[in-house]
């Protein structure tokens, strides 16, 4: 099959949900290989152990909403593999509802990512099932008919930017947009530039990191919040990692520090971030800074467990980590 499939050729399963949430991304498994060193180019390395773990923006984004109450469907494709097949059924057996989730030949998605002795890493996607996504008439409706929709900059533009002018329709859902990395990682096989300058000016939350931020707007991440002001954004979030994160609305402004946890995995701590967020101050009635310090609490509490999900809270959770911190 190539990439330029028709719509809905991959045949979309459906459930009759109807989702407050429809989550745009990939569901992927994520290969962690322990090595001795990360080689330099002809070099190479000794891999000591390696594991195997659920991951992908568009479903930890989509778990991490669930998990936190609305109802939450992801959309995205799956290969008809073996890997297909372990993804779907860890999915099905969580919160996210899998009636968007398409099935079509070719590998599905997944990251080999060799890490260091000291935490550093390098994350390298394998797999077409991604960049084949493209949107049906029942992904179209699912989307128009949710109250908010999440898209990574991850999946193809074509996909990527009909979500955004389906939220921009005067009825449209709100529309979380993140920008899930650098520029040169997306190009040919997620969103490009245009489409994220349209994405600035339509989004209701546009959501960036510190690299991805520097890359986009060439300039430093800290001076990303105004820029994209700029640009028309109305309201956004610029993390920093342990250096915690700016929200902004109009011209007001919050700082948002991290919270100082022991990390079992960090891995997903952005996306977790990025569910609270969505969740508190875009869904919710919070305030920046109350929004903020949540979104930072459910990203500690996701670094305290293995897997980009394995430590993704309850409201219930959060709240008590909050109420020991003194926030």
């Amino acid at each position: 099959m190539t990439d330029d499939i028709e719509d809905g050729a991959a045949g979309a399963v459906t459930d009759g949900a109807c989702p407050t949430v429809v989550a745009v991304g990939a569901a992927t498994v994520d290969r962690f290989y322990e090595v001795t060193n990360l080689p330099q180019p002809d070099g190479g390395a000794y891999a000591r152990d390696t594991t195997e773990r659920f991951g992908g923006v568009g479903a930890n984004v989509a778990t991490g909403i669930a998990k936190l109450g609305p109802e939450t469907a992801l959309l995205g494709r799956i290969g008809d593999d073996d890997i297909g097949d372990r993804v779907l059924a860890d999915l099905d057996a969580g919160p996210v509802g899998t009636g968007l989730i398409q099935r079509g030949p070719g590998t599905t998605t997944h990251c080999v990512i060799p890490r260091g002795p000291e935490g550093q890493r390098m994350i390298i996607t394998v797999g077409d099932s991604t960049v084949k996504l493209r949107l049906a008439d029942d992904d179209r409706a699912a989307i128009r008919a949710a109250d908010a929709v999440f898209v990574t900059a991850y999946v193809p533009d074509r996909v990527s930017s009909e979500v955004v002018e389906i939220a921009a329709e005067p009825d449209g859902p709100a529309l979380v947009f993140d920008l899930s990395g650098p520029i040169e990682e997306l190009r040919g096989r997620g969103t490009e530039r245009a489409t994220i300058d349209r994405a600035v000016e339509v989004a209701d939350l546009f959501i960036t990191a510190e690299v991805a931020a520097e890359s986009y707007l060439d300039r430093p991440a800290t001076e990303a919040a105004d820029a994209l002001r700029e640009r028309g954004c109305s309201r956004g979030a610029v993390t920093f990692g342990t250096e915690g994160s700016t929200l902004f609305a109009g011209e007001r402004r919050a700082e948002i520090p991290a919270f100082d946890v022991e990390p079992i995995d960090t891995t997903g701590a952005g996306d977790a971030f990025t569910a609270a967020l969505t969740e508190r101050w875009l869904l919710g009635d919070a305030d920046a800074a109350a929004a903020g310090r949540f979104a930072a609490a459910a990203a500690a509490l996701n670094c305290g467990a293995a897997g980009a999900r394995g430590g993704l809270p309850t409201p219930a959770a959060v709240e008590s980590f909050l109420e020991e911190r003194g926030n």
